[in-house]
Protein backbone atom coordinates (compact mmCIF):
# COMPACT_ATOMS: atom_id res chain seq x y z
CA UNK A 1 0.00 0.00 0.00
CA UNK A 2 1.51 3.52 -0.32
CA UNK A 3 1.38 6.62 1.41
CA UNK A 4 -0.63 9.60 0.11
CA UNK A 5 -0.40 12.34 2.43
CA UNK A 6 -3.27 14.71 2.61
CA UNK A 7 -1.59 18.09 4.22
CA UNK A 8 -4.80 18.66 6.18
CA UNK A 9 -5.02 16.15 8.03
CA UNK A 10 -3.10 17.76 11.10
CA UNK A 11 -3.85 14.68 13.69
CA UNK A 12 -1.83 12.34 11.14
CA UNK A 13 2.07 11.61 11.73
CA UNK A 14 4.68 9.37 11.03
CA UNK A 15 5.72 6.96 14.07
CA UNK A 16 8.97 7.61 14.09
CA UNK A 17 8.43 11.07 15.09
CA UNK A 18 6.63 10.61 18.03
CA UNK A 19 7.56 10.14 21.83
CA UNK A 20 6.51 7.68 24.62
CA UNK A 21 2.96 7.94 24.89
CA UNK A 22 1.91 8.61 21.83
CA UNK A 23 -1.23 6.48 20.71
CA UNK A 24 -3.00 6.33 17.78
CA UNK A 25 -4.56 4.58 14.95
CA UNK A 26 -2.34 3.47 11.76
CA UNK A 27 -4.07 4.74 8.71
CA UNK A 28 -1.00 3.64 6.27
CA UNK A 29 2.24 1.92 5.88
CA UNK A 30 4.47 2.61 2.89
CA UNK A 31 6.62 5.85 1.56
CA UNK A 32 5.03 7.87 0.49
CA UNK A 33 4.82 7.33 -3.87
CA UNK A 34 4.57 11.11 -4.14
CA UNK A 35 8.26 11.28 -2.52
CA UNK A 36 11.04 11.43 -5.72
CA UNK A 37 12.76 8.38 -6.11
CA UNK A 38 15.59 7.98 -3.61
CA UNK A 39 17.36 4.18 -5.15
CA UNK A 40 15.63 2.82 -1.48
CA UNK A 41 12.32 1.67 -3.06
CA UNK A 42 12.91 -2.01 -2.88
CA UNK A 43 14.04 -1.74 0.68
CA UNK A 44 11.46 0.69 0.73
CA UNK A 45 9.01 -1.95 -0.24
CA UNK A 46 10.31 -5.65 1.60
CA UNK A 47 10.04 -3.17 4.73
CA UNK A 48 6.61 -2.45 3.74
CA UNK A 49 5.62 -6.17 3.63
CA UNK A 50 7.75 -7.07 6.92
CA UNK A 51 5.58 -4.15 8.92
CA UNK A 52 2.36 -5.51 6.90
CA UNK A 53 3.36 -9.51 8.80
CA UNK A 54 4.23 -7.97 11.75
CA UNK A 55 0.65 -6.26 12.18
CA UNK A 56 1.01 -2.98 11.18
CA UNK A 57 -2.13 -2.59 9.48
CA UNK A 58 -4.51 -0.13 8.64
CA UNK A 59 -6.57 -0.18 11.25
CA UNK A 60 -4.73 -1.59 14.18
CA UNK A 61 -3.82 0.52 17.55
CA UNK A 62 -0.39 1.41 17.99
CA UNK A 63 1.06 3.46 21.30
CA UNK A 64 5.13 4.09 21.55
CA UNK A 65 5.88 2.78 25.05
CA UNK A 66 9.86 3.80 25.53
CA UNK A 67 12.94 4.79 23.23
CA UNK A 68 16.62 4.15 23.68
CA UNK A 69 18.68 6.11 25.48
CA UNK A 70 20.81 7.31 23.23
CA UNK A 71 19.56 9.10 20.35
CA UNK A 72 16.12 7.70 20.96
CA UNK A 73 16.73 4.66 18.84
CA UNK A 74 15.28 2.15 18.60
CA UNK A 75 11.26 2.83 20.04
CA UNK A 76 9.27 -0.01 21.67
CA UNK A 77 5.61 0.14 20.11
CA UNK A 78 2.28 -1.98 21.20
CA UNK A 79 0.15 -2.89 18.07
CA UNK A 80 -3.18 -4.23 19.35
CA UNK A 81 -1.79 -6.58 21.95
CA UNK A 82 1.93 -7.59 21.12
CA UNK A 83 5.24 -5.46 21.66
CA UNK A 84 7.92 -4.81 19.10
CA UNK A 85 10.88 -2.95 18.82
CA UNK A 86 11.24 -0.52 15.75
CA UNK A 87 14.36 1.42 14.96
CA UNK A 88 12.68 4.83 14.46
CA UNK A 89 13.70 5.15 10.08
CA UNK A 90 11.77 2.05 10.26
CA UNK A 91 8.71 3.27 11.88
CA UNK A 92 8.62 6.64 9.52
CA UNK A 93 6.80 4.32 7.49
CA UNK A 94 4.02 3.89 9.44
CA UNK A 95 1.41 7.11 9.57
CA UNK A 96 -0.54 7.46 12.44
CA UNK A 97 -4.08 8.94 13.41
CA UNK A 98 -2.81 10.14 16.48
CA UNK A 99 -5.73 10.39 19.57
CA UNK A 100 -6.37 12.84 21.12
CA UNK A 101 -4.52 13.67 24.29
CA UNK A 102 -1.41 11.69 23.23
CA UNK A 103 2.26 13.11 23.66
CA UNK A 104 3.08 14.38 20.52
CA UNK A 105 7.14 15.37 19.49
CA UNK A 106 8.77 17.16 22.21
CA UNK A 107 6.42 15.99 25.08
CA UNK A 108 7.26 13.75 27.66
CA UNK A 109 5.22 10.42 27.90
Amino acid sequence: MSIETNPRDNDIQRLGHGAPGLRGVIVGVGRDRKAPATGQESFDDELERRLLEIGFVEGARVEILHEGFIGKDPIAVRVDDMSVALRRREADAILVRVMPGASSPGSKG
